[in-house]
């Protein structure tokens, strides 16, 4: 069996199809020689922002601009439990502790745990089960 001779410009062509089509593995084969070209996605727990003191009604923020209001860092379904039936994650008035799940986000079939930063209490819940949010729409307020 003679040794592969190795084909940049296929390789190249390969790697900027991954990132184009935002795949993380592609092979493609011709008789018994195989190309495999592979990146590594890294997922990272997203962590809110620490607690902030109860402010009162008159001067209280809109979520937009809300000290305790977690945003969403990428595009993705929300999910407020970790599976169908299960309890939720956190409901308005719970208290959560530093590194509480508070949500999951479904991007690119990788489940994403939103994590809370420091304690505090869930002010509001912005979002439904299984509703589409976007990059850095509100969607928990903590104090």
């Amino acid at each position: 069996m003679s040794p592969m001779k190795i084909d940049h410009d296929a390789i190249r062509n390969l790697a900027h199809l991954l990132t184009e089509t935002d795949l993380t593995e592609i092979e493609i084969a011709e008789g018994d020689k195989r190309i495999r070209v592979t990146r590594t996605v890294s997922v990272q727990a997203i962590t809110a922002p620490a607690a902030m003191p109860a402010l009162n009604a008159a001067n209280a923020p809109s979520p937009e601009n809300h000290p305790g209001a977690i945003k969403s860092p990428m595009v993705g379904t929300v999910y407020l439990q970790s599976e169908p039936g299960s309890p939720r994650f956190i409901s308005k008035g719970a208290a959560v502790k530093a590194g509480d799940t508070l949500l999951i986000i479904e991007a690119m079939k990788v489940m994403n745990p939103i994590k809370a930063e420091k304690a505090g209490i869930v002010v509001d819940v912005l979002v439904e089960d299984s509703q589409p949010v976007e990059f850095g729409q509100e969607l928990v307020i903590i104090e």
